[in-house]
């Protein structure tokens, strides 16, 4: 019996101690659940800079363009017979004139090649005077009746035959002449020249480029344009260009527009002329690439900066603001192009469905938020002349 009431005694005096010991860590809890400060959400502080307001602006419909810039005038000057380069007077890089001479092939054989034609001709001409001489002599006879007027024919095919003998002869002399002459090399237009591909000394075939020489001074842009987009260019539209190792903008205008489409892509080559007196157009070269966007249409429109348009989630998407909370709204562009405010351009885009005028839009400046995040447009600051009492 003693032993049954010590049991229970010591399980009482458990009991007290685990109720004791739960009270402790629940006073614990609670003391420190009170003295935690519950953490206050700011706004995203936004500037006029991050959002755009969606208003009607100036927008100008653009079709992009790229390629390699292309001389309108060039030339490759070939050797016009066999002959070995005797001299040439200019390397790439060298500005020659139309008709100016730049080169001269071994003439040696040519100049001898004229002189047998000469001396032929020489011959023949003597021989085509005694034909003469005889024919005339021989229309006298048969006037007199010593002769038949057979033997008069045979005179007259035989001063025919030497006459046409003589006229080849002087031919032959105008070709080899002809060959002489073509064993100077002469610029067949005004340019530089891109390419020397003989060297003094080189034996050269009929037809084998010497030189090849562009003018830089008129160069276009051979772009392909797709098949949907081609339609709205017009010549005599205006396009900026960015050419690759140059900063400033290059402005072209669109000169031709090929009548047949390129097999396979379908795509149409459009020609976009430099303009003459362009800040840069001394510095272009051919072979450069250069990008850029043809103004096809211009017009007022709901637009926006292309830049606002998230690209980096599954579906194209804008930031917008709505009860100063960030919404994500997914949108379908409608068209691309340039919008013009207080003299600046950028690049812009038209949507589907249309955005209202007065949404606002966030930048791409802001970075990617989630939907929800609170934001708070920073008020203005006040001029500095406006600032001082």
């Amino acid at each position: 019996m003693k032993f049954v009431k010590t049991w229970w005694l010591v399980l009482l005096v458990l009991i007290l101690v685990v109720a004791g010991t739960v009270r402790a860590v629940q006073s614990r809890q609670q003391a420190k659940a009170r003295l935690q400060v519950v953490p206050v959400v700011l706004p995203l502080e936004l500037t006029e800079a991050d959002v755009w307001r969606v208003q009607n602006v100036s927008f100008s419909r653009t079709v992009a363009v790229s390629g390699g810039l292309k001389a309108v005038q060039s030339a490759a000057l070939k050797a016009k017979v066999a002959a070995e380069v005797k001299s040439l007077t200019v390397r790439e890089g060298d500005t020659v004139k139309a008709g100016q001479v730049v080169g001269q092939l071994d003439a040696t054989e040519f100049d001898w090649r004229l002189r047998q034609a000469e001396q032929n001709a020489a011959s023949s001409r003597s021989q085509w005077e005694i034909a003469q001489r005889t024919l005339a002599n021989n229309r006298a006879l048969v006037a007199q009746g010593f002769i038949s007027p057979t033997a008069l024919e045979t005179s007259v095919s035989n001063e025919l035959g030497a006459k046409a003998t003589y006229e080849a002869g002087q031919a032959a002399v105008a070709l080899a002449r002809k060959a002489l002459l073509d064993a100077t090399l002469v610029a067949p237009i005004s340019g530089q020249v891109a390419a020397r591909l003989a060297q003094v000394g080189e034996r050269v075939g009929v037809d084998a480029k010497i030189l090849e020489l562009i003018d830089v001074s008129k160069l276009e842009l051979e772009a392909a344009v797709a098949p949907e987009d081609v339609t709205d260019v017009r010549v005599g539209q205006r396009a900026l260009l960015q050419v690759d190792g140059l900063s400033d903008t290059v402005v072209a205008t669109v000169a031709r527009i090929n009548p047949s489409t390129q097999s396979g892509s379908r795509s149409v080559l459009v020609y976009l002329s430099i303009t003459p007196g362009a800040a840069s157009a001394s510095s272009l070269r051919q072979g450069l690439f250069a990008r850029g966007q043809i103004e096809v249409k211009n017009r007022s429109a709901l637009a926006l900066p292309a830049s606002a348009l998230r690209i980096d989630r599954d579906q194209p998407l804008l930031q917008t603001v709505v009860d100063g909370k960030v919404q994500l709204r997914t949108v379908v562009v409608d068209s691309r192009g340039e919008l013009h405010t207080a003299g600046k351009s950028e690049p812009a885009i038209t949507t589907q469905p249309e955005l209202l005028a007065g949404t606002v839009v966030l930048r791409s400046s802001v970075g990617s938020l989630t939907a929800g995040t609170a934001v708070k447009l920073r008020a203005a600051e006040p001029p500095a002349s406006a600032a001082r009492p």
